[in-house]
């Protein structure tokens, strides 16, 4: 009897202790869980702290026209041509275009009547974005511009230059022009006929035409007596079996041949070295790309020919 109710009295025990475990376990998850959440809501007002940056676009207007614009600038002529790679001059001219022609580099008020960010502020990002390649957000101390902001910027900016001076900087060549080529190419190469080079190069993420035709322009020329009605242009194996298109020869079997070869192969340097100095003048195409979408790239690049021409 006394063994029967020690028994009871430890399974009692048992049993309470059991309900304390069960008391303990749930508090620690409660509180466990509150903590979860406390961060939770942590976290969503630190994003929407971000989110809501109040940026002082004027000052940073101000203290750019103070940096580069002001008859007695912080920095002078020379400074300004080397970090934007134009003259100030021109980027005025340019600057007035845009503002003349498109609503986005204009000066806007928003609903709330806020200022919003100057046609120099926009100009400068964009230039910023070519020169240098660097991430979209890299300039928001200074000018206190969002990452999403300067790439609608600077894909902009490379649209509009295009429609306003491609076809100045862009036109096909004219008679006098073909003319000219031919002549250079001759002396230089000894390529009678040779227009110019068709290539491409690797901009890292892309692969990108370095200089093309739609076709060869009507222009004759004579080798050996003997006239040929359109020039050609040099290029390798991976284009197409086009009259236009002379390609090299992969093992040449004489010497004759071999100089032809190294003709060709010098002329088709002429591209790839000019290509180069692109290149060195906007590093927005030496560094990888920071778009997958052709079509912005294809823009980013003709923008960049038409400033170096």
């Amino acid at each position: 009897m006394n063994n029967f109710a020690g028994s009871i009295a430890s399974s009692s025990s048992d049993d309470d202790r059991s309900d304390e475990d069960d008391l303990v376990l749930h508090t620690l998850l409660s509180a466990a869980h509150n903590r979860v959440q406390q961060r939770g809501e942590s976290t969503n007002t630190e994003k929407r702290r971000i989110i809501s940056i109040v940026r002082d676009r004027m000052t940073a207007h101000e203290l750019l026209v103070c940096d580069y614009f002001a008859s007695d600038s912080l920095y002078d002529l020379s400074k300004f041509e080397d970090r934007f790679r134009i003259s100030r001059n021109l980027f005025l001219r340019i600057a007035r275009d845009l503002e003349n022609n498109y609503e986005f580099f204009q000066l806007r008020w928003d609903a709330r009547g806020k200022h919003g960010f100057s046609t120099l502020q926009k100009f400068i990002l964009a230039l910023i974005q070519l020169a240098y390649g660097i991430a979209a957000d890299a300039s928001d101390e200074y000018l206190k511009m969002s990452e999403r902001t300067v790439q609608e910027c600077a894909y902009l900016f490379c649209e509009y230059v295009i429609e306003l001076y491609g076809d100045i900087y862009l036109r096909h060549p004219t008679r006098n022009d073909v003319e000219q080529l031919y002549a250079a190419h001759e002396a230089k190469h000894g390529l009678p006929g040779l227009l110019d080079s068709i290539n491409c190069t690797h901009w890292s993420g892309q692969i990108v035409p370095m200089h093309g035709e739609g076709k060869a322009p009507n222009m004759p020329f004579v080798v050996n007596e003997h006239q040929y009605n359109y020039g050609y242009f040099l290029g390798d194996e991976i284009y197409p079996e086009y009259a236009m298109f002379v390609k090299s020869f992969s093992f040449p079997a004489d010497e004759k041949r071999q100089l032809f070869k190294l003709a060709q192969e010098s002329g088709r340097k002429d591209v790839e070295r000019a290509f180069g100095v692109l290149k060195q003048k906007w590093h927005i195409i030496k560094h990888p790309a920071q778009s997958w979408d052709r079509a912005k790239l294809m823009k980013v690049l003709t923008a960049c020919v038409v400033y170096i021409t």
